[in-house]
């Protein structure tokens, strides 16, 4: 199962039958004034204009917004829909988007992947437009620099690709979803596999462009420190519309080894999974190993399984060696590992089974209007949870039935880093946790009931992750821990997950966002409030 990407097995559901919905029709006045003013300032004539900006009433409006929907939740007739959609093809048309929404006093919500996994990138129970930036999606490596320009609409597989082109040993730390768009998970912080070896995406941003709310475009040397620290892990959707970023590219080895291997609850997988803890987040910097968690039914009795999924940035000899010692109840065998290249690890870690025959250009395919329905939640533990404590935590799990839980382990260069060199503050906690739950059928009873297994999870593990607060991450877009209606106590609702998400940088992101966006023009569900006005 594809566990990071949204909600993996993917099902191509199409709601070509259902009726478009009502969205409160643009008067026309809104709609002319807004195709008059993109025209003008794009310096394109208005027929042309019908290519970049759609209103419900075009006939490629419905597969314009479906095509990058990545939670069928959001996929209905009943779900809000923008009254316009643009789709930029230059700097221009964004800033162009930027200036002449402004006055028209709509939500402004900026997609790139549309991974957002509670859709706040595309739906508003306000009247908005969306900004879909998949066409700004050049990626340009220069493997003499060791760089590489990626922009805010490419995917991670087509950076991936790219990189692989050019060279293959060299690498980006980024995420194992090759269809999650770089605008949102680098503006979020952005990880992937060799987190412990190299930290997260945006400890390797170098430069940036940006849109700000007066529609110029900035580099990092124009925007400023403080509005380039921000969108490197503050989140893009605050602050302007980030265009692309400049990313530092990482050295890998010609050979790294991949393997998988499950445990049952009867037969080793609470001692294996409690000493994990001790182990996945002190070992060698050069071993990931994502913990998979899920209640299954085996041989008509309710269990659970416990998968180790890895990457390991050398041979399997050393990895096996290596494990034989430190995680022996995982009894990994060379038999296990595969060896293969780094690119071919990404196919293999997107559940391409036979990774080093898949043709690479498989990740340029950007499964448009493909998606299941599912909920993520996220958590962080700080202190390894008690052996009962994860007996409990199965037996909790096959109670409920279906949500699974995935932990990603820290430590290593991570630990390196202050907390406070980017937005995202989680670097000394063990491991993360992401609540996952996928299901196939549309039905808000079945919603209902996934939606409240995925609360009670959480709530039954407030005992054994982070307090004060309890953290979160920010990319693993969460509604329940608080919204923002943007009125009277804007600052107030805003500091309830801002706190979560960023911790103490909170503080900085705020006093930024109120500088360089004082009317809080760019605003979403959750994003950065600014400083409440002195009255």
């Amino acid at each position: 199962m594809r566990r990071s990407c949204v909600f993996s097995v993917l099902f191509f559901l199409l709601f070509l039958s259902l009726p478009l919905p009502s969205v409160s029709q643009p008067s026309h006045s809104v709609y002319n004034s807004f195709l008059k003013c993109f025209s003008k300032r794009t310096k394109t004539p208005q027929p042309q204009i019908a290519k970049n900006v759609f209103s419900p009433t075009n006939p490629a409006y419905s597969s314009v917004l479906r095509a990058y929907i990545r939670n069928a939740r959001f996929n209905t007739s009943s779900t809000p829909k923008p009254t316009i959609i643009v789709t930029p093809r230059s700097y221009s048309h964004v800033s162009a988007a930027v200036l002449c929404s402004k006055p028209l006093n709509f939500v402004f919500k900026i997609r790139s992947g549309g991974h957002d996994y509670d859709g706040l990138s595309y739906i508003s129970d306000k009247p908005f437009f969306v900004l879909d930036m998949s066409n700004i999606r050049d990626v340009s490596v220069d493997v003499a620099e060791n760089s590489a320009w990626i922009s805010a609409g490419a995917t991670l597989g087509e950076v991936y690709y790219k990189i692989w082109e050019k060279s293959k040993v060299h690498g980006f730390p980024a995420g194992v979803c090759p269809t999650v768009g770089v605008g949102g998970h680098l503006s979020g912080g952005g990880y992937g596999n060799m987190l412990r070896k190299f930290g997260l995406s945006v400890d390797y941003v170098e430069d940036a462009k940006i849109v700000d709310v007066k529609g110029r475009v900035l580099d990092r040397k124009a925007m400023g420190e403080d509005l380039f620290w921000a969108i490197s892990g503050g989140g893009g959707g605050s602050f302007g519309v980030v265009l692309g970023y400049k990313v530092k590219l990482v050295p890998v080895p010609p050979v790294v080894t991949v393997f998988r291997v499950e445990q049952y609850m009867d037969a080793g997988a609470v001692d294996m999974v409690h000493k994990w803890q001790f182990v996945g987040p002190k070992t060698d910097r050069n071993l990931f190993m994502r913990m998979l968690i899920q209640p299954v039914t085996r041989n008509k009795v309710k269990t659970v399984r416990a998968t180790v999924v890895a990457l390991f940035l050398g041979k399997a000899d050393d990895v096996v060696s290596l494990l034989s010692k430190e995680l022996p109840e995982l009894a990994l065998k060379k038999e296990n590992c595969t060896e293969m290249t780094w690119f071919q690890s990404a196919l293999w870690w997107d559940n391409r089974v036979n990774a080093t025959q898949t043709d690479p250009k498989v990740f340029l395919d950007r499964n448009l209007d493909s998606s299941s329905f599912g909920k993520r939640k996220s958590d962080y533990v700080a202190t390894e949870i008690p052996r009962n404590g994860i007996e409990s935590l199965f037996k909790k799990m096959i109670e409920l039935g279906k949500i699974g839980l995935v932990f990603n382990p820290y430590g290593g260069k991570m630990a390196e880093i202050a907390e406070d060199a980017t937005p995202f503050p989680h670097r000394n906690m063990l491991f993360k946790i992401q609540y996952s739950v996928n299901w196939k059928e549309s039905s808000p009873e079945i919603e209902k009931g996934y939606l409240n297994e995925a609360k009670e999870l959480h709530s039954f593990m407030t005992r054994f992750v982070s307090k004060s607060p309890r953290s979160a991450y920010l990319n693993y877009r969460d509604v329940d821990i608080g919204v923002n209606d943007h009125g009277r106590n804007s600052y107030k609702e805003g500091e309830v997950y801002g706190r979560m998400y960023f911790g103490k940088n909170f503080d900085r992101l705020v006093k930024i966002k109120t500088k360089v966006d004082p009317r809080n023009f760019f605003r979403n569900e959750q994003s950065i409030p600014t400083l409440p006005r002195k009255s």
